[in-house]
């Protein structure tokens, strides 16, 4: 993996939750000198003693990776990954900055809607890219992650239509084993991403029924058939022409994919974490109000979910 000059490429990612670990253990695997940074200092111990555990299947490896809870001192790098909650992003970019220089990209992989406009306040906007990703994984213990679901993904970038960047970030993620396409068409991507998060992120978090279950119950599927066909009205009022029928077919396709993957909004919530809900439902809503559009079902699952929020169920216990 090498940077525009052909040097060898120097990426940090920020979060080693569950999607961070998985991108930090392929490019690390792959021979990319990769950082983990995250806040949480017994998981960045067990990172730099015991490497991180990664499980797919009936198969496991263990893939030994640099983490730090401050990157002070490791100079800039060529690509910074962002995979914290976007309730943490400006948080998170202001520890990132000793690891910002004049040439670093930053990408975004995170869920949600408006991620790119937090960057851009830290970074150049011409150096933000977006991106979407399809793999699934859930966290089970300290440093150690099932990958539920082996999928593509999709980044550009956040302003323009120059790839230049996009490009070179997917070929050597590409390379690296974790198959992803530039696209000047991000925008559209990430608003296809959040249709499957609006009809089954916070379903999964109020039901605890994982990825694959979540259609298999009547009701269930009913209820998100129509968060998918409100938050379909909003896109197509917003300039984003994606067919009701069409849109819930893939969700119900992702969802099937992802099988046993427990819903990250569910993992958020068995934490006893604030969830993403506003940048997923609220977004939905926010724009929903823009356009004069009424969405009373992602009202009442967003009412839900900040209720569930407040009644701040204690850690790891479901509710």
């Amino acid at each position: 993996m090498t940077d525009k000059k052909g040097s060898a490429m120097r990426v940090a990612i920020l979060g080693a939750g569950a999607m961070g670990s998985i991108f930090g253990a392929e490019l690390t695997s792959h021979g990319v000198d990769t950082l983990l940074i995250d806040v949480n200092a017994p998981l960045v111990n067990r990172l730099n003693h015991d490497g991180v555990v990664i499980r797919r299947g009936d198969k496991e490896r263990q893939v030994r990776v640099r983490a730090t809870i401050d990157p002070k001192g490791e100079g800039p790098v060529d690509l910074l990954v962002v995979f914290v909650k976007c309730w943490a992003t400006d948080d998170a970019m202001k520890l990132a900055a000793p690891l910002i220089g004049g040439d670093t990209s930053v990408l975004s992989l995170q869920n949600g809607w408006g991620n790119g406009e937090k960057i851009a306040r830290h970074v150049p906007d011409n150096r933000v890219l977006l991106g979407v990703t399809y793999h699934s994984g859930t966290v089970t213990g300290l440093g150690v992650v099932d990958h539920t679901a082996v999928g593509s993904s999709y980044i550009g970038p956040h302003r323009g239509n120059d790839l230049a960047a996009a490009r070179a970030i997917a070929s050597s993620f590409t390379d690296a084993g974790l198959p992803t396409e530039a696209t000047a068409e991000i925008i559209g991507k990430v608003w296809r991403k959040l249709m499957l998060n609006v009809s089954a992120n916070p379903v999964a978090a109020l039901t605890g029924l994982r990825s694959g279950q979540l259609m298999q119950d009547p009701h269930v599927d009913r209820l998100m058939t129509g968060l998918a066909r409100e938050a379909v009205a909003v896109a197509r009022a917003s300039g984003h022409p994606f067919d009701a029928e069409e849109t819930i077919a893939y969700v119900r396709e992702s969802l099937r994919a992802a099988g046993p993957a427990t819903a990250s909004m569910r993992q958020d919530v068995m934490a006893g974490r604030p969830t993403e809900i506003d940048v997923i439902t609220g977004a939905i809503i926010e724009a929903a109000e823009s356009h004069g559009i009424d969405v009373p079902l992602n009202r009442a699952i967003h009412a839900l979910i900040k209720g569930y929020e407040a009644a701040r169920p204690d850690p790891g216990k479901v509710a």
